[in-house]
């Protein structure tokens, strides 16, 4: 059996009483550090640190380097101003997705892809496989470490530290600094996130991870400020109807399916997958994803099956007691004449079908909470 990987920051993992990591995608990373019913209301009600080092960072650059973007995923990247992100996919011909990704444009000819760990050496053939004109890929995956500022308060934490608090405040979602610095580490800075709340991303050279991790910690503490596990990210994302790859999203689940039609751009011109999506938006989607509620008592889990009429029609992709609401609900792809809202369905949980409703999703929506003076 192969070692798992570690990020830069695991050596300081067991600094935290509690922490207990786990195997995630060949990785050994934290799934808790306090509990994560107390991580998730943290980040909801103040803010957490996440170490999300996994991630890949791609950087494609050349004269053609934009489009050969606008062909490999569904989003319109010729949008982007310079210190701008998207949120983007790519697909195969036939509509299924090969991965979700943020798209950076760090100037005309310069562009930074965050792709999941997951997928990492499979999206690097993908990207390779396609690669036309003058167009280099470099893949900075390990030298680069990912830690995520998230919650209300991840504004007046990250200032405290930041050389440039000014143009931190007055950055927007999805805009970045390319360089800037935070407690004297130079690194990438982006208004972005995994869970709902606001908060920032910040890219940093591997072996200067550490101290800004434990530097943050140390100034975010007065305002509540945690280490934040796998767990409670997956609860955050899921909660705010955010798509995990692996369950909303799949080699044979297209983004349309999954309800990401906003990102998917048919009018800007060809890209990999988009006669199989707009075939689908013209005849409509044969599954859609929506979000249910338990009616017996049970809690939703990934891959329980779903029926109607004693029929089945799909399977939930995630599922749990929600931290923040106290329900138990679920995120499920289901064919596309049971998806109206209110639709009266049953879950198979250990042998038994419970009823379930079809509700709306996403179920949380950030509150915009007045800064801290």
């Amino acid at each position: 059996m192969s070692a798992l990987k570690q990020t830069p920051l695991y050596p300081l993992y067991s600094a935290v009483e509690g922490a207990r990591c786990i195997d995630f995608g060949g990785w050994e990373l934290p799934v808790q550090f306090s509990g994560i019913q107390a991580e998730h209301d943290a980040v909801r009600d103040r803010a957490g640190l996440f170490d999300v080092s996994h991630m890949g960072e791609v950087y494609v650059s050349g004269k053609d380097a934009e489009a050969y973007l606008q062909k490999l995923t569904v989003n319109d990247v010729t949008r982007l101003a310079d210190g701008a992100a998207q949120y983007s996919l790519m697909c195969y011909p036939d509509g299924g997705t090969v991965d979700d990704l943020l798209v950076y444009k760090l100037n005309a000819e310069a562009f930074l892809l965050v792709l999941n760990a997951s997928n990492l050496e499979k999206d690097i053939e993908w990207l390779t496989r396609h690669l036309e004109g003058d167009v280099t890929l470099n893949d900075q995956s390990d030298r680069t470490a990912l830690l995520a500022l998230q919650g209300p308060l991840a504004e007046l934490i990250l200032t405290k530290l930041a050389a440039e608090p000014d143009r931190v405040r007055a950055l927007k979602p999805f805009t970045f600094l390319a360089e800037t610095e935070v407690a004297g580490v130079k690194l990438l800075l982006s208004r972005t996130g995994y869970t709902g709340e606001d908060g920032f991303e910040l890219y940093v050279p591997a072996e200067q991870a550490g101290a800004l991790w434990t530097r943050l910690l140390e100034v975010g503490e007065p305002e509540g400020l945690v280490p934040v596990g796998l767990g409670a990210r997956d609860t955050l994302r899921f909660e705010a109807g955010l798509a995990l790859y692996g369950q909303e999203l799949s080699a044979t689940i297209s983004p349309l399916e999954a309800g990401l039609a906003r990102w998917v751009k048919l009018d800007k011109g060809d890209f990999i997958g988009r006669e199989a999506l707009l075939r689908q938006k013209e005849q409509g989607v044969p599954r859609k994803l929506v979000g249910i509620e338990m009616i017996d008592r049970g809690i939703p889990r990934s891959h329980y099956p779903l029926y109607a009429i004693g029929e089945p029609i799909g399977e939930v992709t995630t599922g749990t007691r929600s931290p923040s609401l106290k329900r138990d609900l679920g995120l499920a792809l289901v064919k596309a004449e049971y998806a109206e809202l209110g639709t009266e369905i049953e879950i198979e949980i250990r042998g038994k079908r419970l009823k379930a409703v079809v509700i709306a999703a996403p179920f949380y929506k950030r509150i915009r909470k007045e800064k801290a003076k």
